[in-house]
């Protein structure tokens, strides 16, 4: 099991500061490490099939979490990994911003119109061939969630402070395919968040708390 970090005492951002801060992002060089940036350039090579996620922050009054699914164990692409609802884009999709509450009804059961749309992320490329955005919601709770058998295992949430805190922020490696790879990890006790999804919520602290990777 793995530990969880308490997290630090910070004021979180409301849905207007994170709406600030998504509009004036800064260029992703500012953002990712030498090694990320490297990744997304030589993953940005390629054509890239069009994706989009929903990163919902659940505005719980104590507590604000993001909300995560646990893919089932046979589909073709990132089974059994920890992600956010989304998927690829649909020729009737015409933005990010509709596929990703799209897929979220679909996978979840959240209805589009209890979604405020803050802004966006950097489009992410992922090493199974998908550009990725990245669109940054917020909800009012209560949420009650209608998961898709087919698609998805479990729905849970993770608080906001958790995911904020660089503490909580792991830089791994593990041998995979010929090759070392490395990769972004946010374990969470039984919960292993990692890759994708992992590389977007650091760029999404980055973005929030307006600075670049550590030195």
């Amino acid at each position: 099991m793995s530990a969880i970090i308490p997290p630090r005492a910070m004021v979180l951002p409301g849905r207007e500061a994170i709406a600030a801060r998504l509009a004036a992002c800064p260029p992703l060089e500012k953002l990712l490490t030498a090694d990320d940036l490297e990744k997304q350039q030589l993953a940005a090579a390629q054509p890239g099939r069009p994706a989009a996620v929903l990163l919902l922050i659940v505005n719980h009054p104590q507590s604000p979490a993001v909300v995560f699914t646990q893919r089932t164990a046979h589909l073709a692409d990132h089974a059994g990994q920890i992600s956010f609802p989304g998927g690829r884009c649909d020729d009737g999709d015409c933005s990010p911003e509709h596929t990703a509450l799209r897929e979220a009804q679909e996978e979840v059961g959240i209805a589009p119109d209890r979604v405020g749309v803050l802004g966006r992320l950097p489009e992410y490329r992922t090493s199974t061939g998908y550009a990725v955005t990245p669109v940054v919601g917020w909800a009012e709770p209560p949420l009650s969630y209608r998961r898709d058998p087919q698609e998805v295992e479990d729905v849970f949430e993770v608080p906001l402070a958790f995911l904020l805190d660089p503490r909580n922020h792991h830089y791994e490696s593990a041998f995979y395919r010929g090759r070392m790879r490395k990769y972004w990890a946010m374990p969470y006790g039984e919960r292993y968040i990692w890759g994708a999804t992992a590389g977007m919520l650091v760029t999404f602290q980055r973005i929030l708390a307006g600075s670049g990777p550590a030195a």
